[in-house]
């Protein structure tokens, strides 16, 4: 080798047994000499291309020598196979510790959500409501727990006990000195910061009931109800009259003479209303306040105020036709017109003539007061100026066709413009209230960080009870909830913190048409009236402002009252109940259309409950005893013949419970939540009796809620479910009807169902649609019935029938052409059956008939 070949040494060694490498090792190496006279070898492409990598590779050697030099000083020599086997393990134990920590994060997830579901309160529960009632009156004689002060006065009371036996006997101490006056002095400070607690609440709802508006017009109000017998009383929404009238009239002595009855026209309203003056009385509802609804009578013999639904009092006039325990009635909310109220007015007029120490106030928050002055014989108008707080109103002079895409960008509008302040949005229903839910929560997604966050709260009928509770809950700070209600938050009933309101200007009306006997759900315009409470709903809590996207020059002056739009058959057998024959001459206020009369009393002479005369028979009187629907009732009293009227109520329960039981949650569980109620279908059964089966097992699983939870039940539709079931128990023993069960035979259970709605009954069509037996109209099965898509069947009976976009049957069953005529001969023939069957089978049940009738006329010569 030469001198210029002597700068750079290459060695050639085995690095492992597995494979073998080039490492170059780089020695001074003279630039200048290289620049001058490169060779070729030291310029080969293979030398050249493999310096970086022999590099890395000689680095990565020499610190996995050095490694192995300080394992080999520990006395631990680990090869490959061992550090990969090391890693293995470390691997192993890492995921095993990640999925112990994934499961712990899991449970305290599901033990939190489990916590949040059973802990919420149930503001509707009956059991605990009547519990805390009797509790009160003295009515719950098993031991209650010991106070503080008392387990500590036996405490005291057992030492002092006379001890026998020698005097010199060591006695056992507990250590403690007596310390009376210490032990004393503190619970009785504890007892009077109890009672401090309580005067600060009342001297709170004190003086907020003197900022209400109508506290400046309380002596003359109190005045004209003590000179005027009926009193037509105007004010506005926010006033404080549903609440603070009846207080006033307890502090003028009227409670002395007798209890003072506030109706509502709906059963949250009351209950609301209720919980609201008894908080501000520093009472227990239930006690001096209380409320009664169908089905659930929070009341004691010690209630003076009593808040009740408009039916309710109905009710009551059925047991107390004079009222002589009540001596003020407040028709509250009496622009609502609805079927009872209007009833109501019939008879309270008539009762005041009998009674001229009752008095009667009419309620109302529109300007329709004239019309009840005119009714009630020229009765005094007393007008409440003013509302709590002013409301500005901002309306479209032209409305847009897409309300609800509408509605939504008005709430993002007020939402990035407006100050803090929640938001109330009226929709007309549960899908339109779930399309706008998922269109917020897609803008707000598309915002991200830009605008602060949303809440949205929705609320209605068939949501669960927890998920109600909510909207009352405040809004956390710097963050703005938005409400979507249907017309449930239109009247008596306050959300804190609602400063805007969001108006679309539409509501869903139930509408009766006497010909086919079908009640229809539509969409229809709100009225003045309406509009005017809407509004009202921003100006409670502080100002506000009223977006309406409507004009409200184009709304009908006040809504039509359900009397002329309404099923009479329930109000007819009441009247009969209370001895008014002619009901075509009852003095209504809006007198119903003469059809839907003589629909009712032809469906109360199929029933059974009048006879030819159209007076009211002993089978009318038995089922005028239970407050639910005339074919309802005549199913219950119906089912003592089949020896099956523990299931029929039941049945009956389930149907009056006033909401869905099953519960369908967002897009991401409905497949879960059809299945869970599709498994009560088996063995081709009808919605009946699917009802009956959730009972049964919801009763099996000891009334659980968590059961209810898992299979996408509502808990608190199933309570009601129970409570109802109770009081129908107790009205069949009043009637005397002893409680049988017969689940094995469900033939018998529904033949008991057909004795009341033979009228509802449908027959199979060749385009798979349904017919109805005695009148030429087209049905369908209701996309929420168990046999909707299931194989169809020749004959169903169904509970309810009700126009959307189709006239669909709700809650069908499965029956057998021949109960028809079996159970009603009086309403079907046999020609009724034997239409839809061939010719060759009916000329063969036609000969079978005939030669029936020779035998029996042969037998009679």
């Amino acid at each position: 080798m030469n001198d210029m070949e002597m700068h750079s040494k290459v060695e050639v060694r085995s690095s492992s047994v597995v494979d073998m490498d080039l490492d170059v090792i780089e020695e001074t190496v003279d630039r200048s000499v290289s620049e001058e006279k490169p060779s070729l070898r030291s310029v080969s492409v293979k030398f050249k291309l493999n310096i970086a990598k022999k590099s890395f590779r000689k680095r990565s050697r020499e610190e996995s020598e050095k490694v192995e030099d300080e394992e080999e000083e520990d006395g631990k020599v680990l090869g490959n196979y061992e550090i990969a086997r090391l890693r293995e393990e470390s691997r192993r134990e890492y995921l095993k510790k990640r999925e112990n920590k994934k499961v712990e994060e899991f449970k305290e997830q599901v033990e939190f959500e489990l916590s949040r579901f059973q802990g919420i309160p149930d503001a509707y529960d009956q059991r605990k409501r009547f519990d805390v009632a009797r509790q009160r009156c003295g009515e719950v004689t098993r031991e209650r727990g010991k106070t503080e002060k008392e387990a500590w006065e036996d405490h005291q009371a057992q030492k002092a006990t006379v001890r026998f036996g020698a005097k010199d006997k060591k006695q056992v101490c507990d250590g403690y000195e007596f310390v009376f006056d210490e032990v004393a002095s503190f619970v009785e400070t504890s007892v009077e910061a109890e009672k401090d607690r309580g005067y600060d609440e009342r001297r709170v709802a004190k003086d907020d009931r003197k900022m209400l508006p109508i506290y400046a017009y309380r002596d003359e109000l109190l005045k004209l109800v003590e000179e005027n017998q009926v009193l037509v009383i105007v004010g506005e929404t926010g006033s404080g009259k549903t609440t603070q009238i009846p207080q006033y009239l307890q502090e003028a002595g009227y409670t002395k003479r007798g209890k003072i009855g506030c109706t509502q026209p709906r059963r949250v309203a009351a209950m609301s209303v209720a919980s609201r003056v008894a908080q501000e009385l520093g009472v227990k509802l239930g006690h001096q306040v209380g409320y009664s609804i169908r089905f659930e009578d929070c009341t004691s013999e010690k209630t003076v105020i009593k808040y009740m639904t408009d039916g309710m009092l109905l009710r009551e006039l059925l047991i107390e036709p004079k009222l002589d325990s009540y001596s003020v009635i407040i028709v509250d909310e009496a622009h609502e017109r609805t079927l009872s109220t209007d009833i109501l007015f019939g008879l309270v007029k008539d009762l005041a003539k009998a009674r001229p120490d009752l008095r009667l106030i009419i309620s109302s928050a529109t300007l329709e007061a004239k019309k009840f002055s005119e009714y009630f014989d020229s009765a005094r108008i007393y007008m409440i100026p003013g509302r709590r707080y002013p409301v500005e109103k901002l309306f479209q002079r032209c409305p847009e066709p897409a309300r609800l895409e509408t509605a939504v960008r008005t709430v993002f509008q007020i939402h990035q413009r407006e100050p803090l302040g929640d938001v109330l949005v009226f929709l007309t229903g549960q899908e339109e209230i779930e399309t706008a839910e998922t269109k917020l929560k897609e803008r707000m997604k598309d915002l991200g960080s830009k605008s602060s966050e949303i809440i949205i709260c929705p609320i209605y009928s068939n949501l669960p009870t927890e998920l109600q509770a909510k909207v009352f809950d405040p809004a956390p700070k710097g963050t703005r909830k938005v409400v979507l209600a249907t017309n449930i938050a239109e009247t008596s009933l306050t959300i804190e913190g609602i400063r805007y309101v969001v108006d679309p200007g539409y509501c869903k009306i139930n509408s009766y048409n006497p010909k086919t006997g079908m009640e229809s759900l539509l969409e229809t315009p709100i009225s003045k009236a309406s509009a005017e409470q809407r509004a009202g709903r921003s100006g409670r809590t502080g100002p506000g402002k009223c977006f309406r996207l409507y004009n409200v020059k184009d709304l009908e002056p006040t809504t039509i009252p359900e009397v002329q739009r309404a099923n009479l058959a329930s109000v007819v057998l009441t009247l009969k109940s209370l001895g008014i024959d002619d009901v075509f001459n009852f003095d209504f206020m809006d007198p119903p259309p003469e059809k839907s009369l003589m629909k009712a009393l032809e469906l109360l002479y199929a029933l059974g409950a009048l006879d030819g005369k159209s007076d009211i028979t002993k089978l009318g009187e038995r089922m005028v005893e239970f407050p639910v629907d005339p074919m309802l009732s005549k199913m219950i009293v119906g089912s003592e013949k089949y020896k099956c009227s523990a299931e029929v109520i039941t049945i009956a329960a389930m149907l009056s419970t006033g909401s869905s039981i099953f519960y369908r949650p967002s897009r991401n569980q409905q497949y879960l939540a059809d299945n869970a109620r599709m498994s009560f279908y088996t063995d081709n059964a009808g919605d009946h009796i699917a009802l009956l089966r959730v009972y049964n097992s919801w009763k099996e699983m000891n009334y659980s809620s968590q059961w209810c939870y898992e299979n996408y039940i509502q808990s608190k539709s199933m309570r009601r479910a129970r409570d109802i079931r109770e009081q129908l128990a107790g009205l069949l023993k009043r009637i005397g009807v002893e409680l049988t069960s017969n689940s094995e035979d469900l033939d018998a259970v529904k033949k008991a169902i057909l004795a009341g709605f033979f009228p509802h009954s449908a027959k199979l069509q060749k385009d798979g649609s349904y017919r109805r037996v005695r009148e030429p109209q087209t049905v369908y099965v209701h996309p929420s019935s168990g046999l909707f898509g299931a194989s169809p069947k020749k004959w169903l009976v169904y509970h309810e029938l009700v126009l959307t976009t189709k006239e669909y049957m709700r809650h069908t069953t499965e029956m057998k052409p021949e109960w028809l005529v079996e159970i009603a001969p009086h309403y079907y023939k046999l020609k009724d059956i034997e239409e839809t069957r061939t010719k060759k089978n009916q000329s063969r049940n036609i000969r079978s008939l005939m030669l029936k009738v020779d035998t029996n006329k042969k037998a009679k010569r």
